[in-house]
């Protein structure tokens, strides 16, 4: 770690509440490590691909419901799921270039059927949706490998996954090669399925009360809490919380 790690004093924040805003009150000192760029591109790799995927902070964890072109279901959890725009209605996902001789089977399978599955589950079912990321053989179903069970929806091509709150179909609009070769796929939402129950009056979907999962890196599931909830932020006041 010597060889690349470069330490500075700092402050530790706590809050502050200045003219009605909490604020970071630096009152503690820490010690924090700085890595330059030439620091990150000589680390070692599986210890910098964990450090920069925890970054980023907290993400979705989906399952993503694809078919190959013999009809057998493939699942693979992903936590690269994105907001793209509500009108039309479309999310992204990122899929990282295979590791020399490995498959990326979703992908293909995605680019093959032009349509494909995302699935919310709950943090009870996060060490099976975390065995789906093993690098199953073409045609073995991580379905049955993690014991989840495939729904077939009439006249959509993607399976989905049972006895889950949220559920979206999805088709394949747009493809693109990013500059490290990582796969971005937009795909339009075709289908929507989300229990009566998580509605709310205005639209928006309690992730909460669905007990959705997210991550944090590679491999670190978590619970979603209440949060916080505020009405639309104007430049002329303090938004207020929403119940």
């Amino acid at each position: 770690m010597d060889a690349f790690v470069d330490t500075q004093q700092t402050q530790s924040p706590r809050m502050a509440v200045v003219n009605g805003w909490q604020h970071p009150n630096t009152v503690e000192e820490n010690r924090v490590t700085h890595w330059l760029e030439s620091d990150l591109e000589t680390m070692e790799q599986r210890f910098r691909a964990k450090l920069i995927n925890s970054i980023a902070g907290f993400k979705p964890a989906l399952l993503v419901g694809t078919v190959d072109t013999l009809g057998r279901p493939n699942l693979a959890v992903f936590s690269t799921i994105f907001h793209v725009g509500s009108a039309p209605p479309l999310l992204g996902l990122l899929v990282r270039p295979a590791p020399d001789k490995t498959e990326r089977h979703t992908l293909e399978n995605i680019l093959a059927a032009k349509a494909y599955t995302f699935n919310h589950f709950p943090a009870h079912c996060a060490q099976a949706a975390h065995q789906t990321s093993a690098r199953y053989p073409q045609g073995q179903s991580e379905f049955a490998a993690a014991g989840f069970t495939a729904k077939w929806q009439a006249g959509f091509a993607a399976p989905f996954v049972a006895d889950t709150s949220i559920q979206l179909g999805m088709a394949l609009v747009d493809h693109q090669v990013l500059i490290n070769s990582t796969h971005l796929l937009i795909g339009h939402i075709t289908h929507l399925w989300v229990a009566d129950d998580l509605i709310r009056g205005d639209g928006s979907v309690d992730l909460v009360k669905a007990d959705s999962t997210v991550v944090a890196g590679l491999d670190s599931y978590h619970s979603v809490n209440a949060g916080q909830r505020f009405s639309y932020a104007k430049v002329d006041g303090i938004p207020t919380p929403i119940d």
